[in-house]
């Protein structure tokens, strides 16, 4: 989580534009009230009838940490894909002589710090024209600098420089692994920015997640992220940004999990937390409504209002 915005990812176009990290939907979040939710339905179908219980508490415990670890890893995908994106334009968006060699290999030095010097990254074409493609090859598999095991290959076509308005960055999983997961699956970034407003899609098409234990899922998003103040200003710690959208994750043993904003979710730079906004998640049949409002009405706090058939319960959010 966080408080504020590190120097190092303000956008070189421009210094209001921070890393695409920063404006997810925190997944601790809403795996732990995933979970809560998930023990409450599925205690209650204990109650009800023993044999009709389709999941103890601790097979959902295990989903919920599955699903927070493998949620956690196509947000890893998209911050690399991000980092590199971010360092390709560097190239094109025209830095001293010496540094804007047509043909001269990008240098994506920043990424290095993360996934270190073993990786194969290579470019197509390596010049500063578009489109463009961007493979970074992690063989049969290294644990790197930021202590995460890699395996397989991420492929990044651009349409142009990701932070350019009208610009497209398809990331495509290729045989690829992070930690015990293997992620598969189509990641598509777009920059919808207009006059100056900062927006984008993120939409994970044919996701698909599977652990060791044969377990895992399949899972689709879409998702807005559009910055609503602060963009008149060059302070960043007035920034406030709207998100919007849809999830569904389907677990091979039946149960089907899908996330909606009921109304736009709004997370402040300087807030650890969602402040605003109200999400449906509903687990199979079972309905639930999160008010992150709860108690303060937009003001940081850790607290929302969980609502169902006329109940209510406070969640403490991580």
């Amino acid at each position: 989580m966080f408080l504020t915005v590190p120097k190092d990812v303000i956008n070189y176009h421009n210094p209001k534009c921070i890393d695409m990290k920063f404006l997810s939907i925190n997944r601790n979040v809403i795996a732990a009230v995933v979970l809560s939710l998930a023990l409450f339905t599925f205690s209650c179908k204990k109650e009800s009838s023993e044999k009709n219980a389709s999941m103890s508490e601790a097979e959902a415990t295990e989903y919920s940490s599955e699903s927070m670890e493998a949620e956690s890893s196509y947000d890893d995908v998209q911050d690399i894909s991000m980092t590199a994106a971010d360092e390709e334009g560097l190239i094109s968006a025209g830095k001293p002589s010496s540094d804007n060699t047509a043909g001269r290999p990008f240098p994506f030095a920043k990424l290095r710090l993360r996934i270190g010097a073993k990786a194969v990254i290579t470019v197509t074409p390596d010049d500063n024209t578009y489109p463009k493609t961007v493979t970074i090859d992690f063989g049969n598999g290294d644990t790197c600098p930021d202590g995460k095991f890699r395996k397989g290959k991420i492929v990044m076509h651009f349409t142009g420089p990701i932070r350019h308005p009208g610009s497209v960055l398809t990331i495509t999983l290729v045989d690829f692994q992070i930690g015990r997961a293997k992620i598969e699956g189509t990641k598509v970034i777009t920059n919808l920015s207009e006059n100056g407003n900062i927006k984008f899609s993120v939409q994970v098409v044919d996701g698909k997640i599977t652990f060791p234990n044969g377990r895992g899922y399949t899972h689709e998003r879409l998702k807005y992220v559009k910055q609503i103040e602060g963009g008149d200003t060059k302070e960043i710690t007035d920034d406030v940004y709207s998100i919007e959208g849809r999830s569904q994750t389907k677990f091979n043993n039946g149960v089907v999990i899908t996330l909606n904003t009921e109304e736009a979710l709004i997370k402040k730079v300087t807030c650890p937390w969602i402040s605003k906004g109200v999400l449906k998640i509903k687990i199979n049949e079972h309905a639930f409504l999160l008010d992150y409002a709860y108690p303060n009405d937009g003001d940081c706090d850790n607290k929302a209002l969980l609502k169902w058939n006329g109940k209510e319960r406070i969640i403490v959010l991580p």
